[in-house]
């Protein structure tokens, strides 16, 4: 399974930026996918998910900014981030609950990653 984050950049303030996040591999269902943040020093924080069912939820910090969407039976997502804050600066990762064929295996993995994508909000 592989996932491809991309879509970061540097952004003023007010600004927007959309994430994409695409799953390829040998996919047999993915229940959720995620999008996290993460600063130097500090963990990584959930910031936004969506279901199979296509039930979005948001962590208070981006509620009403940010926006999760998913197509293709999630296996690909994006993030609208609107408004954007100088303390939304981060490594945005997508992370995938997913279930998927290795060899001749059935795996079933929350620990499914995206590279990173940097998102700078900075004037």
């Amino acid at each position: 399974v592989q996932l491809q984050a991309s879509g970061g950049g540097s952004v003023q303030p007010g600004g927007s930026l959309r994430l994409s996040c695409v799953v390829s591999g040998r996919i047999i269902s993915i229940s959720a996918m995620n999008w996290y943040r993460q600063t130097p020093g500090k963990q990584r924080e959930l910031v936004a998910s969506i279901t199979r069912g296509y039930i979005a939820d948001y962590s208070d910090s981006v509620k009403g900014r940010f926006t999760i969407s998913a197509d293709n039976a999630l296996k690909t997502v994006y993030l609208q981030m609107n408004n954007l804050k100088p303390e939304d600066t981060a490594v945005y990762y997508c992370n995938a609950d997913c279930t998927y064929y290795s060899g001749s295996d059935i795996v079933a993995s929350k620990d499914e990653w995206g590279q990173g994508t940097q998102v700078t909000v900075s004037s």
